[in-house]
């Protein structure tokens, strides 16, 4: 890769709960920024509960936690999955990763400003919930990215989680990609709802960047841990992803 200095966009890729995509979302659309001739890091910050390195069959050696711990040059934990692209593994199987102290968001800062310098994108894909990393990795990130399904308990739960981070913590532009949608009316009704309470209660406007259908390809490609956007690139699925690549300019 070309050494030439970059100032990245940085996207935290969130849920209020777990089970909607998100992580999938998070591979295949760093791949498709890919495909546009960008240079991305995907940086696993489920802390706890890790699992792109198990989507892209990565051998990981290091992870975020040995290079906390440690204090290492963070590019020693960095793996390139493909060309072009970039993913620090996080850390599995660590229940006390999920909260994050004071010291290691400091030393965190330090490491993501440190090595995302040579990419366009720097995606954090974050835990579901609202875990003291999820909270953290929202307020470092440029732009947030909701990633919810048609589910009512997802749509409360990214309510839950918008909530509090515009009330305690001041972020008020939220961008939202529905996932598994059967149809545009049922996307439609689905971002209307959630725009509708958000207005009410919070007086927050949603951006809604767009909506990528429910396709038997993706449980595919989940099971073969290949990307759905490399197995089948003509999919449904796999075309929406693309067209969200193409608008991710427009993120408030």
């Amino acid at each position: 890769m070309a050494q030439s200095k970059l100032t990245p966009q940085t996207l935290c890729v969130t849920s209020g709960k777990g089970g909607v995509g998100k992580t999938s979302f998070t591979v295949n659309f760093a791949i498709a920024l890919v495909r546009n001739d960008k240079r991305v890091l995907v940086v696993d910050g489920d802390m706890g509960l890790a699992n792109v390195d198990v989507m892209l069959r990565l051998s990981v050696k290091n992870n975020i936690r040995d290079i906390l711990e440690s204090g290492a040059d963070p590019r020693q934990a960095m793996i390139f999955a493909r060309p072009n692209l970039a993913v620090l593994p996080g850390s599995s199987g660590v229940p006390e990763m999920v909260s994050l102290g004071a010291r290691q968001q400091n030393r965190l800062t330090d490491f993501l400003k440190t090595i995302s310098s040579d990419f366009d994108y720097v995606i954090i894909d974050t835990a579901a919930g609202i875990g003291s990393s999820v909270l953290w990795y929202n307020r470092f990130c440029d732009h947030n990215i909701f990633i919810l399904s048609p589910d009512p308990t997802s749509m409360t739960d990214a309510y839950a989680l918008i909530k509090l981070l515009s009330r305690d913590h001041g972020i008020n532009q939220f961008n939202l990609v529905l996932n598994f949608v059967r149809g545009v009316r049922e996307a439609n009704h689905t971002v209307d709802t959630i725009k509708r309470v958000t207005h009410r209660f919070l007086n927050l406007e949603l951006f809604h960047l767009g909506s990528i259908p429910e396709d038997r390809s993706v449980c595919r490609a989940v099971l073969d841990q290949v990307p759905f956007v490399e197995q089948t690139p003509g999919s449904k699925a796999a075309r929406a992803v693309y067209d969200l690549a193409q608008r991710i300019h427009l993120l408030i």
